[in-house]
């Protein structure tokens, strides 16, 4: 698959060469992803794991994805881009046909190790791609456009895969979780596309020195520290949000309307905040958008305080503040990250914004979890917005630089 056609100034950000590659990229592999993330755990409980070994399940598939996001530059430097993305859709998706084999704890937690790795590669190198195959003015509706098709699948997926599983069979969530191979002929065309482009800037006498991305990347991890933290803080609530949701409330409705609300309004939040970015900058919208992430949480917090007399619309509308901040964030933080190095450490900006992306869910799951067994839901929700509300001076921070 090739994305050959040239892209004017005014030309739809769609025809960007290789931008259908990074869609068909993005969505299979995220499809294999969100289909299974839920439904992993209830097969390790379907072969007698209890709670501790559910939840071993995406721990480890975590702690992979981290530990692989951290060498995913390095891979890309040492082994080319083509050979880096088949492998990790190769990770990601024939793992997900291997669960028929086995429902036990320790092949079901093996092969989600695997499929951690692979995630940790399709992250990395889909962001660093966002940015790379766009022009610098139209990098932020790349990556809009690169969130809307991380999204889409994790909006469907999610909420349906363990309704499928029980419903259909779970050999039939394991076989749509097996979609990352499905995208191998998008990886083979992002490849392309991508390795041209840094053909073309290694052959651009305008380059400056160390942009091929020799030497130590040490002033790259300072500059990149910022944008991080910021992402990290809202990933926190988000993250929290996300993992209790059906524990928040009584109603498995309510709680069904609140995460589609939350999935709904980041989609679009991280789609179109790109436009905004591009016109005025990423960084003016930052703080505010810090702001309305930690009120949403607020908000939830005060519905939770009498759980049997849960204003519903409330609670609604928390939780659609909350993924307006971290759908647009999330883009806004990754166009900080890239405007922060050289176009050619996208790949280590891609990597530090993503291991960032997955430290703050994993916290805020801890974290919110943990006080919710010493004192309630609704003050460790409310703790989680305290710590996205703190990052605030690092937001404002570049916008007062005159």
């Amino acid at each position: 698959m090739t994305d050959a056609s040239p892209a004017g100034p005014r030309a739809s950000v769609w025809h960007l060469p290789g931008m259908t590659s990074l869609v068909v990229f993005s969505v299979t592999g995220f499809a294999g992803y969100a289909a299974l993330l839920p439904v992993a755990p209830l097969w390790a409980v379907h072969g007698g794991a209890d709670e501790a070994g559910a939840g071993l399940v995406n721990g480890i598939l975590l702690l992979a994805t981290i530990a692989t996001q951290l060498l995913v530059p390095g891979a890309l430097r040492r082994f080319g881009w083509r050979p880096v993305l088949v492998v990790g859709m190769v990770l990601l998706g024939l793992p997900a046909l291997l669960y028929t084999t086995s429902d036990a704890l320790g092949p079901v937690l093996a092969l989600s190790a695997i499929r951690g790795m692979g995630f940790g590669v399709l992250t990395v190198t889909g962001s660093s791609a966002a940015g790379l195959i766009a022009p610098p003015g139209r990098r932020g509706e790349a990556i809009g456009v690169y969130g809307l098709a991380v999204a889409v699948p994790n909006l469907l997926l999610l909420p349906a895969g363990p309704w499928v599983a029980e419903n259909l069979g779970y050999a039939v969530i394991f076989a749509i979780s097996a979609t990352p191979l499905l995208g191998i002929p998008g990886a083979v065309g992002l490849a392309r596309a991508v390795q041209g482009h840094l053909a073309r800037l290694d052959a651009d006498p305008t380059t400056p020195p160390g942009a091929s991305g020799d030497g130590r990347d040490w002033a790259a991890y300072r500059s990149l520290l910022r944008p991080t933290v910021i992402l990290l803080g809202m990933t926190l609530a988000g993250g929290a949000v996300l993992t209790f949701a059906p524990q928040l409330v009584d109603s498995p409705l309510v709680a069904t309307a609140g995460l589609f609300v939350m999935g709904l309004v980041a989609a679009i939040a991280r789609w179109r905040a790109g436009l905004l970015a591009d016109r005025h900058g990423a960084e003016r919208f930052a703080w505010p958008l810090v702001l309305v992430g930690a009120a949403g949480m607020v908000l939830i917090a005060w519905t939770l305080r009498e759980p049997a007399s849960m204003p519903v619309a409330t609670f609604l509308g928390g939780m659609a503040l909350v993924g307006l901040g971290y759908g647009a964030l999330q883009n806004l933080t990754l166009v900080m990250a890239f405007e922060s190095v050289s176009r050619a450490r996208h790949d280590l900006a891609s990597a530090v914004w993503n291991v960032g992306f997955d430290a703050g869910t994993a916290i805020g799951s801890v974290l919110v979890g943990a006080i919710a067994v010493r004192a309630s839901f609704s003050v460790g929700i409310l703790v989680a917005g305290v710590l996205t509300l703190a990052t605030v001076p690092l937001a404002v921070a570049r916008v007062r630089r005159p």
